[in-house]
């Protein structure tokens, strides 16, 4: 059950509006009362700390008692959060600049921060890198990340004098070199898997689940930016699924390259595992993390961490056909 406190926020904060769109959707769609969905809604709050997105998203209407409690809830998670993590480590990761530089055995990049060095540095970066992400610092979502080339611009000063515009905050990164597997299946965007990973009270690493971010027009693979998902076997690097987009289109090629996704096998994956492994230990006050493990030419390297894992890409109701959520799978390292 989801804490009090949590519940009192999610009540206090919700947008009333969005809810009663979701009731007269669900109406729609199923012939259900609204009076019943809403009452629905408010025992899955209490009982699974499912919100209102919970419900519509993983069509809780259409589950039992029993099956709605395999599902990770944005409640459950928050406990997980607060448990596993200690929020005052969390610039860690929300930093693009301090996250590379702690992981930077991992990450197998060239990168700057253009606001804390000199021009002459940042200069001889963009010499050295025709090619390169310019990413804010501090961002999510994929939200205003670039792709440069040196070549679109009259010279290197006038790339400077762009970056360092008022207001701006940038770290700059050499361009990922994808395995050509992997690019085979869209290669304008770094595909990642996101891996999560807790580690128990033991110090043992649990590896929960795993997700293949695919890249669909933009140059980026986030699920909120137009790109797609679709679940892999955490055991095996085996992807068991068609991907799905964020309109909920299925996908069994990608629309775009018409690469086969379903049954699509990553390259060494046994050495991802292991370097998720060995990161999750890198911060021991923070055990609850969802890794962005890109597989380069180099092997498998980390793209980014996330101190707040989502819950909601991993049991969207197209790749949940057994209406089992992944939440069997945190309780089972619980008990280990």
């Amino acid at each position: 059950m989801a804490s009090i406190k949590y519940l009192c926020e999610r009540f206090i904060n919700m947008d009333y509006k969005s809810v009663i769109a979701k009731i007269n959707n669900i109406h729609k769609k199923t012939g259900k009362s609204r009076l019943f969905i809403f009452n629905d809604m408010r025992k899955c709050a209490v009982k699974y700390g499912a919100g209102p997105s919970d419900y519509d998203l993983f069509e809780m209407y259409n589950l039992t008692d029993e099956e709605r409690d395999t599902y990770i809830t944005r409640g459950r998670n928050n406990d997980l959060i607060k448990k596993y993590n200690d929020p005052s480590y969390n610039h860690l990761f929300r930093n693009k600049v301090e996250f590379n530089t702690l992981f930077k055995d991992f990450i197998k990049r060239d990168f700057i921060d253009v606001n804390n060095s000199s021009k002459g540095s940042v200069l001889a970066f963009m010499k050295k890198h025709q090619n390169f992400m310019a990413k804010p610092v501090i961002g999510t979502c994929g939200k205003g990340i670039e792709k440069i080339n040196t070549k679109d611009y009259s010279s290197l000063d006038e790339i400077y004098t762009y970056l360092t515009k008022e207001g701006m905050n940038y770290e700059l990164e050499e361009v990922i070199k994808q395995n050509k597997l992997v690019s085979n299946i869209y290669p304008d965007a770094i595909n990642t898997v996101r891996i999560v990973t807790i580690v128990d009270d033991d110090g043992t690493t649990h590896i929960i689940c795993a997700y293949f971010r695919i890249g669909n027009g933009k140059h980026v693979d986030n699920f909120n930016s137009g790109g797609m998902v679709a679940p892999v076997n955490e055991e095996t690097g085996e992807v068991i699924d068609k991907a799905i987009d964020k309109n909920k289109n299925l996908y069994e090629y990608h629309p775009k390259t018409k690469a086969v996704i379903k049954g699509f096998v990553f390259p060494e994956w046994s050495k991802a595992l292991k370097m998720v492994k060995q990161a999750s230990k890198i911060v021991p006050n923070m055990r609850y993390i969802g890794w962005d493990v890109c597989f380069s030419t180099n092997g498998p390297i980390l793209v980014e961490g996330n101190e707040y894992p989502g819950h909601d890409i991993y049991q969207l109701p197209s790749h949940t056909p057994n209406h089992i959520g992944i939440w069997p799978k945190f309780t089972k390292a619980f008990k280990k």
